[in-house]
């Protein structure tokens, strides 16, 4: 399946964008360090990947800041080396997220919920998941506000995530309200 990649890097006089080969990224932290060398000082980077026909996503690195991604269809990057890199990442951080929350849902519950809870957890075996922890969600996934600052909100991203979108069109509408649009199409 082909591959797209390019980093935008965000410089005084607008956007710097050049196609980038993802053939070194194993890691979530490799693709990050391939971002920031790009960076002019500590100015926002942006990496679009695009699998053909199938999903797109953006990486946000913001100087030493952790990295936000956005996803549009998680499965389907999941089935793929470079998306797999993504999705786990931000599947790992949903799972510590929804840990988090099971606080709350244990104190809602009254004495013999509680002690019916206590009694089965006693019988499960500390490593299991619960069911569906951890799946790969269908559709977008991550920071769907990762561009706001930049003219493209929430609702306009998740749309451009939607059925029906092609994933090198979404990407072209991303550049075009970052104000780069024909200097992506030249790397393409």
């Amino acid at each position: 399946m082909a591959y797209f990649a390019a980093v935008l890097a965000r410089t005084g006089a607008g956007w710097d964008v050049s196609e980038t080969e993802l053939d070194d990224v194993e890691t979530l932290a490799d693709l990050t360090d391939l971002a920031r060398e790009t960076a002019e000082d500590d100015d926002t980077v942006l990496v679009f990947i695009e699998q053909e026909d199938a999903w797109f996503a953006v990486l946000r690195i913001d100087g030493e800041d952790d990295p936000r991604i956005f996803v549009s269809d998680a499965a389907a990057a999941a089935r793929s080396s470079y998306g797999s890199v993504l999705t786990d990442e931000l599947i790992e951080q949903d799972g510590e997220a929804d840990f988090d929350d099971l606080d709350g849902l244990v104190a809602g519950l009254d004495e013999d919920d509680d002690a019916a809870a206590g009694d089965e957890a006693d019988d499960a075996d500390e490593d299991d998941e619960p069911a569906g922890r951890n799946a790969t969600p269908v559709g977008p996934i991550g920071d769907s506000e990762l561009l706001s600052e930049f003219g493209l909100g929430q609702a306009a991203l998740l749309e451009l995530a939607g059925e029906g979108a092609a994933p090198g069109d979404a990407l072209g509408e991303i550049a075009e309200a970052l104000g780069c649009g024909e200097v992506l199409e030249a790397v393409r």
